[in-house]
């Protein structure tokens, strides 16, 4: 009611809005306003030159324009966002980008291809987590103003290192690293550095201001956000394609399932975003209630360390596959919220494969360890971040091994525990998630298919690296993939580094994750998307 009012009276600011969103509870939701709860406590920066966190990444996805952006009806191909077309030069290492004319960012400033250029350029000199993504394409702090520069307003010059595949180059670009700021805007916020041996820049490209601040060119701009408590947006005016619907978008901090369902259920949100299966069980039953979903690019797997001898037999990483109840998971634990996929490349991707070879099969585990010299099996140890659907997952893994005669002892910690351990390659076993850096297959083949040096003291450490999977010949295969530019030859290449992990490797990959929804039913045009910056709300309306 309280937010009613506001709306009404077109007050979204200052005092006002902020004692209207630490109201407990909204009640009915404004025509105009789509209020959704969600766990956004990952959120530790704004700027798209920083931010490597899911939730931020959707705030990005409906907030800043790229150069080319996943194109939804074929997510193993791109289309124009800020770009209205682009060319590869003959040797595969220039990209010429067109912008579309008379553009303007939210301010109100013209986009030109110098806010291309220099968006690269505070990307890579920031250096912040998500910079490798433009790195790997041989683009540094040294040569990115050369490698990345406006030829003249509209034309926007990008040169990587080696011909690699067109494709690969234009999914790393529509990742949220790539975000186009608005250089004028930015420039009157930067404040002043004193080069140092590990920062040699005399500014910080506006980084401190765009923690909380906002200069993109999206269908929304970023109105708020607030640690924790709310992330509020508001309608673009000056955005360059269809205006958003909803004149705002309220994204309210509420950790827990049960919360959001009973909000949900009481109109006190429009949408609920991280339901557990009873929840989401409870929504799909409720006439008034809907609920969507959405597979993403990221996989739950357990991984076994080859420094472990008992584990690096190659018979024992096979029983493994089959000491997993892969059924039972499905209908209990990640039910509505998981789905079985036994392949490293997630759905979606170009080159990705649905083969699900392997069932529970105690008696054909039990031969391959008497194969291996263990018919009497082993006790091991397995390292478990403490939450769902992790613990859930453990549990019924460590009964299946029992029946095996493999002892698992599971060790709980929080994620900075468990991810120590397991990034210094401690670890015994580990349950964990991966989740695509960028919409491309070298993001899941390069961590899972690749270790280009198998030492404790390599700069390059995937997982293979992480579990001790010497594998050069796959790694040799995952370098060619990147350079194969006929994208059926690309993915059939694919296809075989998943089967021959699929046989060989220390990986157990059990599900894909499904991001689900709850929802009211007076929503349109509400949908997930396949990646965590493209669950869109421009298109978002309500009857």
């Amino acid at each position: 009611m309280m937010l009613e009012k506001f709306a009404l009276r077109g007050l979204l600011a200052g005092v006002a809005m902020s004692a209207l969103l630490a109201a407990p509870a909204f009640a009915v939701t404004p025509a105009d306003t789509l209020v959704e709860g969600f766990a956004f406590d990952d959120i530790i920066t704004m700027d798209p030159g920083e931010a490597f966190e899911l939730s931020t990444a959707e705030v990005t996805g409906n907030t800043y324009d790229l150069l080319v952006r996943l194109d939804l009806s074929d997510t193993s191909k791109v289309k124009g966002d800020l770009a209205e077309s682009w060319t590869v030069s003959d040797d595969g290492l220039t990209y010429t980008f067109k912008l579309k004319p008379g553009m303007k960012f939210a301010s109100g400033n013209p986009i030109t291809a110098a806010d291309v250029a220099y968006s690269f350029e505070r990307a890579i000199k920031l250096d912040k987590s998500p910079a490798f993504i433009i790195n790997q394409l041989g683009i540094s702090g040294d040569n990115v103003t050369e490698k990345a520069k406006a030829v003249d307003d509209t034309t926007f010059q990008f040169v990587v290192d080696k011909a690699y595949a067109p494709s690969f180059v234009l999914n790393c670009l529509s990742a949220t690293v790539a975000s186009v700021v608005d250089s004028k805007l930015v420039k009157e916020h930067v404040a002043a550095v004193t080069p140092s041996a590990d920062y040699k820049w005399d500014n910080d490209f506006g980084n401190a201001w765009l923690k909380t601040g906002y200069a993109g060119s999206g269908q929304y701009k970023l109105r708020e956000w607030r640690a924790n408590e709310v992330v509020v947006l508001e309608r673009n005016d000056n955005y360059n394609g269809e205006k958003a619907k909803l004149a705002r978008v309220i994204y309210r901090y509420m950790k827990e399932s049960s919360a959001q369902r009973l909000a949900l259920e009481a109109g006190d949100i429009d949408v609920a975003r991280n339901l557990e299966p009873n929840d989401l069980d409870a929504i799909a039953k409720n006439a008034d209630l809907t609920t969507t979903s959405a597979p993403k690019g990221t996989v739950y797997y357990i991984s076994l360390n080859q420094k472990n001898a008992n584990l690096a037999k190659p018979e024992v990483r096979q029983a493994f596959k089959y000491l997993v109840d892969y059924d039972a998971l499905g209908s209990t634990i990640l039910k509505g919220i998981g789905e079985i996929h036994q392949s490293f490349l997630p759905k979606g991707d170009l080159g990705a494969i649905d083969d699900n070879p392997f069932k529970l099969d105690v008696a054909k585990a039990k031969e391959l360890l008497a194969k291996a010299g263990l018919a009497d099996g082993f006790s091991v140890t397995m390292d478990v971040r403490t939450g769902q659907p992790t613990t859930g997952m453990a549990e019924s893994i460590q009964q299946t091994l029992g029946q095996a005669g493999i002892k698992l002892e599971i060790i709980p910690g929080d994620g900075k525990q468990t991810l120590t351990k397991y990034r210094a390659r401690n670890h015994d076993i580990y349950i964990g998630n991966w989740g695509q850096d960028y919409f491309d297959p070298n993001s899941n083949a390069q961590t899972f298919a690749s270790n280009p040096d198998n030492s404790d003291a390599a700069k390059i450490k995937t997982l293979a690296w992480r579990n001790a999977w010497d594998i050069p010949d796959l790694t040799k295969q995952t370098e060619a993939a990147l350079l194969e530019k006929d994208s059926a030859k690309r993915a059939d290449m694919y296809k075989d580094l998943q089967k021959k992990i699929l046989d060989t490797s220390p990986f157990v990959v059990i599900n894909q994750q499904l991001e689900v929804a709850g929802l009211r039913k007076n929503l349109k045009g509400f949908a997930l998307g396949p990646s965590f910056d493209t669950n869109f709300v421009g298109p978002v309306s309500k009857e």
